[in-house]
């Protein structure tokens, strides 16, 4: 599980927590990837700490504020480096539910989208305007790029090792919205499986929002873009046997 970071400080023990207590009863429990991007308010040594205490915990410290497209590729790249078979993507800020992943890695496919916006999925403190604008950014996606998936912008994400290492990694430009949008584009244009687990998602309680109006606009360019010069990936291998087995988040 990737977990990128910037001023987290407050969030970060909570979560490793709630993950301690999902990764008991979850059959592959696997690790956890801290990635922090020189946390003014010490989250990285709090990190740091953690890892020194916890085998299952590691820390990819970066030098400064590098974004969050970034984070995720240097994240994907370390999982890949070591054999993890299922990669999951999952925010610092208390927003995702950590009681997901089991779901998350029952449902057998090469992506899971932890869903706010298919049956079961709520939101739940956001703002009326927040939620328009959210809803708004999937809408658009789905409809420019044809997906028939309905959280497209969602931050909480299970991968299969294959889809990760048939993209081409180097060519992810897009940061916030737009990078969550791209690699659900990118993974179904491959040919493979998309499968929504609904969640309840909470606006965070600690700390600040890194939505700035620049992501949402990077959203709306990046987004046409990629239906007028889509990617051009190879399809997926098949199925490994052993995937179905063994997981790692």
């Amino acid at each position: 599980m990737i977990v990128p970071t910037y001023n987290e400080l407050e969030n970060l023990l909570r979560l490793v927590d709630e993950v301690a207590t999902v990764r008991r009863r979850t059959p592959f429990p696997g690790d956890v990837l801290i990635v922090d991007d020189n946390s003014p308010d010490g989250t990285g040594k709090l990190a740091a700490e953690l890892a020194d205490q916890t085998s299952w915990i590691h820390v990819l410290h970066r030098p400064g504020k590098l974004g969050l497209g970034t984070a995720y590729v240097d994240g994907f790249r370390w999982a890949l480096s070591r054999g993890y078979t299922h990669i999951i993507e999952m925010d610092a800020d208390l927003s995702h539910p950590p009681e997901a992943i089991p779901r998350f890695l029952a449902a057998d496919a090469d992506l899971v989208v932890g869903s706010r916006y298919v049956m079961g999925g709520a939101v739940l403190g956001w703002s009326f305007t927040r939620r328009a604008v959210s809803r708004a950014g999937s809408l658009y996606a789905r409809s420019i790029l044809r997906l028939g998936v309905h959280d497209t912008t969602s931050g909480f994400k299970c991968f299969r090792r294959r889809v990760l290492e048939t993209i081409d990694l180097d060519s992810i430009r897009g940061e916030g919205y737009v990078f969550q949008i791209e690699l659900t584009h990118r993974t179904a244009r491959m040919g493979g499986s998309v499968v929504e687990v609904p969640i309840a998602f909470t606006d965070r309680t600690n700390g600040r929002s890194k939505m700035t109006l620049g992501i949402v606009l990077e959203a709306v360019w990046r987004v046409a873009w990629l239906r007028i010069r889509p990617p051009q990936d190879a399809d997926l291998p098949p199925v490994a046997p052993f995937e179905s087995q063994a997981i790692a988040a």
